[in-house]
């Protein structure tokens, strides 16, 4: 079978140089669909693949596309079923993020962890509005809980005003960084790089990943401000088409976190 995902770019985010390498090639003219079917077969060690006609998709390093969780294989064998005329990678986020996951994360997990774990020193949540008071109550109203959570967890972050950098407590990055090693695969690691990526905030991914928030309220959280000033200015198309495509990848990341 001609190896599509070896051709293509399939996107997401941009973790370290092993991951840029594993995505290279983003302007590539599209491929034609050339399979009927795409369907979930067994795989090897209780796994599960995603074949083209019987033939196991392959990353660009030739290695199967494969997961342990059933319903994870059904959604990535979905977004092959929803392919028309051409393969798009845009519209396959699952698949985009398994292949980083294989190619890329696998064999640099531990720079991953250390990308992923920056993010807290400067957590979206930490750095709060001086006004209006709607605002600051929005932010407040939806933000504490999280900060409560993680504080509950050994994690007690520092706020500021404004974009004025605030240095967090040792401490607190140490007992982030233990909440982050519950997630050691390749495939919890490209994802919770995702969602943090998204939100702005490592403390609003491990709170979905921990099960503490729906994947909609920290969508929610992460979107405070936008949605206040939406509501006050209305909102902008391409803006929203924009959001529209972030929350695409937000929710696939969510559904493998949600499989353990």
């Amino acid at each position: 079978m001609r190896d599509i995902l070896g051709d293509h770019d399939l996107g997401g985010d941009k973790l370290s140089d092993p991951i840029r390498e594993a995505q290279a090639g983003l302007k590539k003219a599209l491929p034609k669909r050339f399979y009927t079917e795409a369907a979930v077969a067994a795989g090897g060690e209780g796994g599960f693949v995603v074949t083209l006609d019987g033939k196991p998709v392959r990353t660009p390093s030739r290695k199967e596309l494969s997961v342990a969780h059933p319903d994870l294989a059904e959604a990535l064998a979905a977004e092959w079923r929803a392919q028309a005329e051409v393969i798009d990678p845009a519209t396959m986020p699952l698949t985009r993020m398994l292949t980083t996951a294989i190619d890329g994360v696998e064999a640099a997990s531990e720079a991953v962890f250390e990308e992923i774990l920056r993010y807290a020193g400067s957590d979206m949540l930490c750095y709060r509005a001086d006004g209006p008071q709607a605002l600051v109550e929005r932010e407040t109203a939806l933000w504490d809980p999280y900060l409560d959570w993680a504080a509950s967890r050994g994690a007690r972050l520092v706020l500021s005003e404004g974009i004025v950098h605030v240095e967090q407590p040792a401490e607190a990055i140490r007992a982030i960084a233990a909440l982050l090693r519950r997630y050691p695969t390749p495939l919890e690691l490209t994802a919770l790089h995702a969602v943090t990526s998204l939100t702005g905030s490592l403390v609003l991914a491990l709170a979905l990943a921990e099960g503490e928030a729906t994947a909609e309220e920290i969508w929610a959280a992460a979107h405070a401000d936008e949605d206040y000033n939406i509501s006050q200015w209305g909102e902008d198309f391409e803006a929203a088409e924009r959001r529209a495509k972030r929350k695409v990848e937000f929710e696939a990341a969510a559904l493998i976190l949600s499989l353990r």
